[in-house]
């Protein structure tokens, strides 16, 4: 499902900002994008997203402002000042140059001068880390819930949908039986052939074609479905992938309802109610 948050902490002039951002993935994929300081810290990130979602790929983005927290420290090494200003002395009387060497030359030759940053304190900064992401999962977490609201509804009048497609393939089936009776009989008088319509063999034919085209085990296993379906959404757990799995069933037995259906209307309720569980196969893949 699709989602972002953000979420900021700052102390001690140090602020951590994170940035997460989800897209619609089968399985849950976490990518974390650490400054090298806290590289160390993306087990626990990926931790904390996988204990709140299951499905997604979530981008994680940690960013660290410490310009107001460091503290830097100048250091001269004046023996390799003294040093570099003996040999360029030497080296101008060797040349019979003018000895014009300045401070400000000696402080831009190499070496000579370091200024460096005093070290970030990992602990320090964690606690920052753990807040921030803690509000920007927050915040993914309430977008993705915003937009299952949303798909739940779209899930539910296409499941009701369904239901009645399928309520309209029992009736139609009921009759399907006599239906082939009448077209048996009309094409054996239209071939000139007189048949008793109790004839044993008429009868025997019927009987076998009526075995070949029962779909009312297929009729009661969607009915269980759609109940199954029905309690998945009014659940609070995640059930994606349980969703992903009855689907596949559902679909099972509209295909094998299509393959018996020797019936015009039959054939055309069940094409029906395939193109609406397709599409709700399709969003149960955004379904966390």
């Amino acid at each position: 499902m699709t989602g972002f948050g953000r979420g900021e902490a700052s102390a001690n002039g140090i602020t951590c900002s994170v940035e997460m951002a989800s897209v619609n993935r089968k399985q849950l994929e976490v990518s974390v994008n650490l400054p090298r300081e806290l590289a160390d810290l993306e087990p626990t990130l990926r931790n904390e997203v996988a204990t709140r979602a299951s499905r997604g790929r979530v981008q994680v983005s940690v960013k660290l402002d410490t310009s107001a927290g460091e503290v830097s420290r100048l250091s001269v090494d004046s023996a390799l000042a003294a040093e570099y200003l003996k040999a360029a002395r030497e080296l101008a009387a060797s040349l019979h140059l003018p000895d014009e060497i300045t401070l400000r030359d000696v402080l831009r030759w190499p070496g000579v001068t370091d200024l460096s940053r005093t070290e970030l304190d990992l602990e320090a900064i964690t606690p920052l880390v753990t807040s921030a992401t803690s509000q920007a999962l927050t915040q993914l977490i309430a977008t993705r819930e915003a937009e299952g609201t949303a798909l739940k509804l779209d899930l539910e009048q296409r499941l009701q949908k369904v239901q009645d497609l399928l309520e309209q393939i029992t009736s139609v089936s009921s009759g399907v039986v006599e239906h082939h009776r009448k077209a048996l009989h009309q094409r054996l008088a239209e071939a000139g052939l007189v048949v008793d319509l109790n004839d044993e063999r008429l009868v025997k034919e019927l009987v076998l074609y009526s075995d070949r085209c029962d779909i009312s085990e297929e009729i009661t296993r969607a009915r269980s479905h759609v109940l199954q379906f029905q309690n998945y959404l009014a659940g609070d757990q995640a059930v994606g992938r349980p969703l992903d799995f009855l689907m596949q069933e559902f679909g099972r037995e509209f295909n094998t309802m299509g393959s018996k259906a020797n019936h015009a209307a039959l054939a055309h309720l069940v094409v029906e109610a395939k193109t609406e569980i397709e599409k709700i196969r399709e969003q149960v893949q955004n379904i966390e």
